[in-house]
């Protein structure tokens, strides 16, 4: 199995040299490894091509980590396609061990693992809602994001089947891209932690927008449109919609937002009345 390593990255020179690192010390080594510089301004450039040769390289103007991840899955040579984030880790035995485990059950198209979490410098333990799983996850997924990019492992028919990430989604893009993926996919699911995911720095996306819900129900809007969601998880995503709708709406009083207001009660209603012809 070839892989390519899929890195984006924006100002993140120090926090890349380690994820690199963790690449290249795979006991299987990648195929080949990208790095998707999403228009940094600090020092990645010359790190990458100064201590890197063998990574490629690629620059674009600062557009969001969902055009850089989309731009390197159209550079990568391979079929098989993993990502990390740049403030994250492997593992050394993670490609290893998601090649074996592929191997033995082949008719899985993506695989991901468990985690390591470290927050501010120590680890702490994911919460009960963050526990991962395998096999049919459509429904585990509608609450939170239950995948992390850094721990994929992905085939390319996958992407050509369901889609790339939805550049215009500044956050929740991989919510969005694996409620599509397991409506139509199940996914194998290695227990072993495999990736260490690094928090609690100012730069992460999830801290630079308020009311992450409402970029969660664009993607939910956008899953329900899909004919081919099963009646089951049809249902389930309109309960979920509405649940994320109120919490929209409670803040949106909380703050005497009008406009926010008027908006989400529009859509509680539409998604009322659907809820009910379910």
């Amino acid at each position: 199995m070839n892989v390519s390593v899929v890195i984006p990255t924006f100002n993140r020179a120090p926090l890349l040299t380690r994820a690199l690192d963790s690449v290249l010390a795979q006991t299987i080594h990648p195929a080949e490894v990208i790095v998707v510089d999403d228009g940094s301004t600090d020092s990645t450039a010359a790190m990458v091509q100064r201590r890197y040769h063998e990574v490629g390289y690629f620059y674009q103007k600062h557009q969001g980590v969902s055009r850089a991840r989309n731009t390197g899955i159209r550079a990568a040579t391979y079929d098989w396609i993993a990502f990390l984030d740049s403030d994250d880790a492997w593992l050394p035995s993670k490609l290893a061990a998601q090649h074996s485990a592929l191997a033995e059950a082949p008719e899985y198209k993506i695989c991901h693992s468990n985690e390591i979490w470290i927050r501010r410098g120590k680890r702490v333990n994911p919460r009960l809602k963050h526990l991962k799983y395998g096999g049919w996850i459509y429904k585990r997924c509608l609450p939170l994001c239950a995948v992390s990019p850094s721990s994929v492992l992905i085939h390319r028919s996958v992407f050509e089947n369901v889609g790339y990430f939805d550049e215009r989604l500044p956050v929740c893009e991989d919510y969005d891209l694996w409620l599509r993926i397991c409506a139509h996919y199940p996914i194998l699911y290695l227990g072993e932690p495999l990736v260490t995911k690094y928090g609690g720095h100012g730069d992460q996306l999830s801290r630079k927008f308020w009311g992450m819900d409402r970029f969660r129900i664009t993607a939910l809007e956008k899953i329900l449109a899909l004919e081919s969601l099963s009646s089951a998880d049809r249902v389930a995503t309109v309960e979920v919609l509405l649940a994320k709708i109120q919490i929209v709406l409670t803040g949106a009083y909380k703050h005497h937002n009008q406009n926010l207001i008027r908006a989400y009660s529009d859509k509680m209603d539409q998604y009322q009345r659907l809820h009910e012809e379910l």
